[in-house]
């Protein structure tokens, strides 16, 4: 109790550093575009988010063009751009903050023997050398600098002391102690926060951060034992997505500081009434999605099927909830747009939902929304996100687009689809059979483009209630080893499914065309 009631001492704000533009991307199949990433980013600034780690720019044109964009456009956050130790890394994550108003280089090297020896193969006197090096020449370049030692959980403790020691001399303002492998346990590292603390010199002068990995299913449990060992920034993601088994939960996180807050005496910027459309958008955008279950912004997190659990919220709410369904923003009424609302609502309220459209843009999905307003008695919130998202502009140009659907079928007739699509901007039209109606599709999708794309999941899902409801379809597919999601929306699912199918082999193609002109880079991982 004593050496909780000691971190309170130096500040009640817990900073949130959210990289889900950056380690969450890095989920299979969760890349995003540049637009969609300004999207998200612009969701975070909304939500209050302190830092806002923006990409990895030297791992590709696409990433260091991302970094730049947000950097320009979002004011409100801090802006961070991952690099390695190296010269070249530095200097081109330095190019992409330009134009940030609060840039941070966050410089990462591992620091466990295992990674020293086997991945590095540097001596550790060497990989002390190299912190010091770098850490000062991103100083020179950003001014504020974040250094990660990797595999810190792994790491011997005193070499560990040692190599923050190096980090907080040469400059660094923020130390993150990352659980890479999602290896800890929350005593260990809480343990392991305190020694730091109390032994580094100059520890008790810079912000320690954790940045921990779900392999154990510990990350959100690992970063509050951070928090009370004395970490003031905590590293995570909307919906918890990133490698692996993922990266802590942003929304899980804040919500234990402010419901616990008599425990921790601490509390986070964050706007939590944002945090179910932030959640939303994420997993439009990446084609991941939300299990029923999850904490917070799961469909089930406030739903009660119990009668003895139904009997007492009747007689109070706090006998089954123990925060309001409000606090994450599910208390929003309906979306009242509809086919008579005019371009100027629209824009106005598209623009509430983070998205910032260019004239030809927003014609475009004003003409979707008028077509989808004319299916539907109400448009719902949610019903505009996946419009949006769904049909929203990049900066690369879609190899296949769909022109015509017909899909004929039936208890005696075999389904049988016939499409009409557009292949680098020559129409091609063919038919072909299936067990069912969607199979019929994306046999005769994948015989059209010539594919051997392989299907890893097909999701169905009503974005809203009623007969009319407008459809989500979300797919994953996989390619020689590059896995892409898409998803599409209409009122007709099949015609969201071949949307889905198309959006995801394009994505494919994308990433086959990123990977001839630039090469691979591979993608660190903290």
């Amino acid at each position: 109790m004593a050496d909780r009631d000691r971190t309170r001492e130096n500040g009640e704000r817990v900073r949130i550093f959210d990289t889900t533009l950056r380690d969450g991307e890095q989920s299979p199949g969760a890349s995003m575009q540049k637009e969609e990433k300004l999207q998200i980013a612009r969701q975070l600034e909304k939500m209050g988010v302190d830092i806002i780690e923006a990409g990895f720019p030297v791992a590709s044109p696409d990433d260091f063009a991302a970094v730049c964009a947000i950097s320009e456009e979002i004011r409100g956050s801090s802006i961070c751009a991952l690099s390695r130790c190296r010269s070249e890394d530095i200097e081109t994550a330095a190019r992409a903050l330009e134009k940030a108003k609060n840039p941070r280089i966050h410089l990462f090297l591992a620091t466990s023997a295992l990674h020293m020896e086997k991945k590095l193969k540097l001596a550790p006197e060497a990989v002390l050398e190299t912190i010091d090096r770098s850490v000062r020449k991103a100083v020179e370049l950003a001014g504020e600098v974040e250094f990660s030692a990797e595999d810190a959980t792994r790491s011997d403790r005193d070499f560990l002391a040692r190599a923050v020691g190096v980090a907080i001399s040469a400059g660094a303002r923020t130390i993150n102690i990352p659980d890479t492998v999602g290896y800890a346990l929350p005593s260990e590292f809480r343990e392991l926060l305190v020694f730091l603390r109390t032994t580094v010199p100059g520890a008790l002068d810079v912000v320690f951060s954790a940045h921990c990995h779900n392999d154990l299913g510990l990350a959100v449990a690992n970063s509050l034992a951070a928090v009370e060992g004395g970490a003031r920034q905590v590293e995570c993601t909307l919906n918890g997505i990133g490698e692996r088994a993922g990266n802590a939960a942003m929304e899980e996180v804040v919500m234990a500081l402010r419901v616990r807050k008599a425990f921790f005496g601490l509390e986070t910027g964050i706007r939590t009434e944002e945090f179910v459309r932030a959640s939303r958008l994420v997993s439009t955008i990446t084609g991941m999605l939300v299990q029923p279950n999850k904490a917070i912004v799961g469909a089930n997190a406030f739903a009660h099927e119990s009668g003895i659990h139904q009997d007492g919220l009747l007689k109070d709410k706090r006998t089954y909830e123990i925060m309001l369904p409000e606090q994450v923003g599910l208390s929003e009424g309906s979306l009242v747009l509809g086919k008579h609302s005019g371009r100027h609502a629209f824009r106005a309220r598209i623009e509430t939902l983070g998205y910032r459209l260019s004239e030809e843009d927003l014609s475009s999905a004003f003409a979707r929304f008028k077509r989808l307003a004319d299916q539907k008695k109400e448009i719902y919130e949610e019903d505009l996100e996946t419009l949006l998202s769904e049909g929203s502009a990049t900066q690369e140009k879609d190899r296949y687009r769909l022109e015509r659907l017909v899909v004929t079928g039936g208890t005696l007739v075999p389904p049988t689809a016939t499409l009409v699509l557009s292949i680098d901007g020559e129409e091609r039209q063919m038919a072909g059979l299936g067990t069912g109606p969607v199979d019929a599709i994306y046999r005769t999708l994948s015989n059209i483009t010539g594919s051997g794309a392989r299907l890893l999941s097909f999701t169905v899902k009503g974005i809203t209630g009623g007969s009319d409801a407008l459809g989500e379809v979300t797919v994953r597919l996989e390619e020689e080893g590059r896995v892409a999601a898409g998803h599409g929306a209409d009122t007709d699912i099949l015609v969201a499914a071949a949307r889905a199918y198309l959006e995801a082999l394009n994505r494919l193609e994308r990433k086959k065309e990123r990977d001839k002109r630039a090469g691979l880079v591979q993608k660190a991982s903290l």
